[in-house]
Parts: structure tokens; sequence; C-alpha cells
């Protein structure tokens, strides 16, 4: 592995960038976060001295541009609302214009399992056909598509890493997030079911280092690689674990696909959920044995303890709110 450039987080407020930005920190690597929103940015990276803080509006190339001057990676984590999937393929466009114009030489997406479709095998291998079968499979699929067709143009090398589902201390916009705050908060739990479905998550602190990795990895480029979990975990054993910590019984509300399409009468974002629901009805698992095979061993949380990390976190939370 080689050592690299600095890098740049796009969209980088959220969970998984923000553990990525924590990797970095740690190797003493300078970094630089791209966001929106300064004041979102200060507060998440302000007190980190290896952290430089840029804004940019991902619909301007030259402002892309302006904000990628002196990278040598690009990490893209943008995310757009669940009923606006088909930004994502014209803000990849342009973020791509702007990268070429700034002489970026490397670029990550940070990309789902929704380019696959349905299982057709298990576990997945990075040889699964892709053929999604909903709307926003077939926008992340056009997503990536130009991403990779990008690789080796204009000075460019680009790769995909997947992610399963994911979760961790204060991760809002997990599954999971609702089971940590009803423990903590002895409340019912908002779930979206079906619960006994063994299902894979990733715990977000287990990302940063696999990614920092990546920017130092020439040869990773070109592709697309798989990031696992550890195993699979019903959401119903989650829960039972997260309450027992509180020492509690789960309490649960379970949305299904035919409540979900009840509450998305009233809800966009929770009508858009519907067709993606057979991720939670059936199993879905990735397998990262040609990342392990390329980078070498790759730490993975137990899910006991990225459980007991979690609740911790949003107990502390829900008491200092009290």
């Amino acid at each position: 592995m080689e050592n690299a450039g600095k890098v740049g987080l796009f969209g980088a407020a959220g969970a998984i960038g923000q553990s990525i930005a924590t990797t970095l920190s740690a190797a003493g690597r300078n970094y630089r976060v791209i966001g929106r929103s300064r004041g979102s940015l200060e507060a998440a990276f302000g007190a980190d001295l290896h952290a430089e803080i840029a804004t940019w509006n991902p619909d301007d190339p030259a402002s892309v541009a302006a904000a990628a001057q002196g990278l040598q990676t690009a990490i893209y984590l943008v995310g757009v609302p669940y009923n606006q999937f088909e930004t994502h393929p014209p803000l990849m466009e342009k973020t791509l214009a702007g990268l070429r114009a700034a002489g970026v030489e490397r670029l990550i997406l940070i990309g789902t399992v929704y380019p696959y479709g349905r299982a057709q095998s298990q576990p997945v291998t990075e040889n699964h056909p892709r053929i999604p079968h909903t709307f926003k499979g077939q926008m992340r699929l056009a997503q990536e598509n130009v991403v990779l067709e990008a690789h080796g143009r204009d000075g460019l090398s680009t790769l995909v890493l997947r992610l399963p589902d994911f979760y961790g201390p204060r991760v809002e916009r997990s599954f999971l997030n609702g089971v940590f705050e009803g423990a903590a908060r002895g409340t019912r739990a908002q779930v979206v079911g079906p619960i006994d479905v063994p299902h894979e998550f990733v715990f977000v602190p287990d990302v940063g280092p696999v990614v920092e990795r990546l920017t130092r990895t020439p040869e990773a480029y070109g592709r697309w690689w798989h990031l696992a979990g550890a195993g699979t975990i019903t959401q119903r054993e989650v829960a039972a674990r997260a309450y027992a910590l509180a020492g509690r019984q789960p309490r649960l509300m379970v949305a299904g696909k035919p409540m979900l399409r009840v509450l998305g009468l009233f809800n966009p974002i929770l009508r858009e959920m519907v067709e993606m629901n057979y991720l939670m009805s059936e199993p879905f698992v990735l397998d990262d044995s040609a990342l392990q095979a390329l980078i070498g061993p790759i730490k993975k949380t137990p899910y006991d303890e990225g459980i007991r990390l979690a609740f911790a976190a949003e107990h502390e939370a829900s008491s200092v709110a009290a």
C-alpha cells in the first residue's frame, strides 16, 4: 500500500462520512469535508485539527471543482431523499465533471446492494448479476455505471464499495435506530418488518478503516467490492438484546408491507419504502472474501458488542436530554 494524498469526503456529515473522518484523523491524515451547510460541518468536524471544511453546490460542476482542488481521492457519500432517486445519476455526472476539472486521481463511491435486485444465490459475491427490479435499484445502477465508465479516463481511477444496511451509535438513518431509542427511553420501538428474517448489518465504525485502506490501494480501482457485516441477525434478536441492556422487555410496533402501503398514503418517504421491502423479507448476505484477499483481514464488531455500544450512546443521549 502507498502513502496517499489528501482525501475529500463529499456529503461528509452522515454516519459513514464521520466514520471515515475518524479513521483518517487517527492515522494523522489531513482531509477535507464537503457539504452544503458549513454550520453542520463545523459542528461535526470543527474540533478536528486534521479537518478542512468546504461547501459546494452538487448541481454545479464549477463548485465541485473548487471544492475538490488539491485532492488526490474523492469519497462520494451523497444521499438524496428516498423519493428523489432519479437525481442520483445526474448528480454523479456533474460531480465527475468537477473532479476531472480539479485533477482528482481517484473516486470511491459508497454504494448499496440495490443494483443487484433479488439475491439469486447466497452469499452474494461480486459476480452476482446486476438486474434490479426496483426503480431505486435502477437509479443506483445507473449511478454506478457512470462511475465505473469513468475509470481510466482523464487520469481518474474509480471504484464502488458496496455496503449492506448499517447501524451503530447515534446512527439515525439505520433501520435499527428506533430499537435503541425505544430501549433507552422505555418506549415502544417502531420497526419495519418482517423482523424474524436473518438480516446483515455492518457496524458503522468498522467502515472507516476499510475505506482509508482503499485510498492507499491503487490496485483496488476499476471495479466494485463488497464489505460484509459480522454475519446475520434478526431485528427481533437485536430488540431483545437492546431492551435487556435496559432491564426491559421489548416493546415493538412492526410496520410490514401492508402497513407501509397505508402509511405511504400520508408520508411519501414511507411510500417509497414499499418497493425495497424485499430486502427485509428475503435474506441478502454479502461475501467480502475478495476484498479481504486484497487488503487483509477486516475488523468486524460482533453484534453483541455493536448493540451494547449503540444502546450506550442512545442511553447517554436520552439521559442528557432528560
